[in-house]
């Protein structure tokens, strides 16, 4: 709607998790890193945990691309893992291109998955399960189940890589789970960007939808890192309303004026963040 006014080639702040946009500050480098790293020696799990809208989901995406690149890895991803024990094994085995055994005792599901795990590696592949939004799991035994995946392994090595991903409070129930939590020796937190990176986020995400001038001032994302919190998800609404509002007012840039009137208008107003949830 707004692209054409401000030469874009499409909206830059869209909230949909979009590989392409990722901004790499320090911390999402060192995430990735350590993802990685897990994955391509073996290192058996890894917890990576962050804020609403901190940019868990997309940096996961790029890890995800990074595997299906490399061609040497088979991986299930369970982005909504309110299953039972049971459940969760069926979803992981067809994730991997089994077939659904809803009807299998859990004992014949763990003999199918040992099946495919094994044949992975025949093939020259590598097992990787990513959980997304972990802390969404309410059963206790499907966070058993998946400590049991673990003993999958050789005298050497794990034959599986676990990815649990979650929000802080993942990292609480946890503590609870010592002997998961034990096998979780690899973990990252992912903070709000500061300041400077917020500036840098939103020229980046401009700069990737086409545009070869500032379109933001600095008084303007200031304003936005104030509101936000450095939360990513946020910064993108308030950027995305303030492109808007200047597109109808036919602005040339977006400055603190402006901004006060986004935040008038959306009821961002003394530190009332609304995209937060």
């Amino acid at each position: 709607m707004y692209t054409q006014h401000w030469h874009l080639y499409e909206r830059p702040f869209e909230l949909t998790p979009d590989p392409k946009y990722v901004y790499y500050s320090k911390a999402h480098e060192e995430a990735l890193l350590r993802l990685m790293y897990t994955v391509r020696d073996s290192k058996g799990a890894m917890l990576l945990t962050g804020g609403y809208g901190c940019g868990k989901t997309v940096l996961s995406r790029v890890f995800l691309n990074e595997l299906v690149v490399a061609e040497k890895y088979e991986v299930a991803l369970i982005t909504n893992p309110r299953y039972s024990a049971k459940e969760l094994l069926v979803e992981i085995i067809y994730q991997l291109g089994g077939d659904r055994n809803d009807y299998k005792s859990k004992g014949e599901l763990l003999h199918i998955f040992n099946e495919m795990i094994y044949r992975n590696l025949e093939k020259g592949k590598e097992t990787v399960i990513v959980i997304d939004e972990a802390q969404a799991i309410e059963d206790l035994e499907t966070f058993e189940e998946l400590r049991l995946l673990l003993n999958f392994q050789q005298n050497n090595r794990f034959l599986l890589t676990l990815i649990l991903i979650g929000q802080p409070e993942l990292r609480s129930r946890l503590k609870g789970l010592p002997q998961l939590k034990q096998r979780l020796i690899i973990e990252y937190h992912l903070n709000p960007l500061d300041e400077k990176d917020c500036y840098q986020y939103i020229d980046h995400r401009l700069k990737i939808a086409g545009a070869g001038r500032e379109i933001f001032d600095n008084k303007a994302k200031q304003l936005i890192f104030k509101h936000s919190s450095g939360i990513p998800r946020v910064i993108n609404g308030l950027a995305d309303t303030a492109l808007l509002v200047g597109f109808s007012e036919n602005k040339k840039v977006v400055d603190d004026q402006l901004m006060k009137r986004v935040f008038e208008t959306s009821g961002a107003l003394e530190g009332h963040v609304p995209w937060s949830a």
